[in-house]
């Protein structure tokens, strides 16, 4: 799955470290999710989109569907 995670971040000046304290996971799991090597679950995907106020489908894309 494609994710914008790590822009998104970018863009607020944000560490792994912040949007993992951020999102309640380890920044082992955000880095995971920006390298495409997991994918987030659905309540993970709703708290991303409502901490950066976007749809969870701007954020996160099918792969088969881009």
């Amino acid at each position: 799955m494609k994710n914008r995670l790590k822009v998104l971040r970018a863009e607020r000046d944000w560490t792994q470290a912040k949007l993992a304290e951020e999102l309640d996971v380890s920044r082992q799991t955000i880095n995971a999710i920006e390298k495409g090597k997991f994918d987030p679950s659905l309540p993970l995907a709703f708290k991303a989109a409502r901490l950066f106020e976007m749809m969870i489908e701007d954020i996160f894309q099918d792969e088969v569907n881009s």
